[in-house]
């Protein structure tokens, strides 16, 4: 495991999980939790986990973002990252409604018809979410090359991303961080 892994990791054990009893976005309830914000968004590790996205994104990826408020953290700090090291990448969100007023639509940020996008998550039990920006981020235009999620807690986002013929991958398990998948 490299450095900036072994940090990432022992940071989201630290900060980001919590333990008792908890109601999923699905309904479904757990014993535990985990906030990735509390990682994404701490400067102590910040660009150990920008570094560990820009390893797995692809090399001709040119936008990233996602679902606002989960893709958010990630989106914006990897785009950052990323410039200091000569990479660019556009960055963007995507509302989780239409905006009624000023320009309008679903896309806050830079996204462009043909980019080749890393659609991003902090935490995924099923992959809806990043499934729905997917599909906006489609139908402006833009080539979906790989959904990614700091932690797959569900075990299933990679079959439901497969099945929309979309690659999958997350930086850490559940069973990662000591949990058994928790697939709904």
């Amino acid at each position: 495991m490299s450095d900036a892994r072994e940090r990432v990791r022992a940071h989201l054990l630290a900060h980001s999980l919590k333990r008792g009893e908890f109601t999923l976005k699905s309904g479904a309830t757990s014993t535990w939790f985990i906030d990735s914000k509390k990682t994404i968004c701490d400067p102590e590790v910040m660009e150990d986990l920008a570094t560990l996205v820009l390893d797995v994104i692809p090399g001709n990826a040119t936008a990233i973002g996602g679902l606002t408020m989960g893709a958010d953290g990630v989106s914006f700090i990897t785009a950052g990252v990323a410039s200091t090291r000569g990479r660019a990448l556009r960055a963007f969100s995507v509302r989780k409604e239409v905006k009624d007023h000023g320009a309008g639509g679903r896309i806050a940020g830079v996204l462009e018809p043909g980019d080749r996008v890393v659609i991003t998550e902090d935490t995924v039990t099923r992959g809806a979410s990043q499934l729905e920006a997917a599909r906006v981020v489609q139908s402006l235009g833009a080539q979906v090359v790989m959904i990614l999620a700091v932690v797959d807690r569900g075990g299933t986002a990679g079959a439901i991303a497969a099945k929309e013929g979309l690659r999958f991958e997350a930086l850490f398990s559940a069973p990662d961080l000591g949990f058994p998948y928790e697939g709904a």
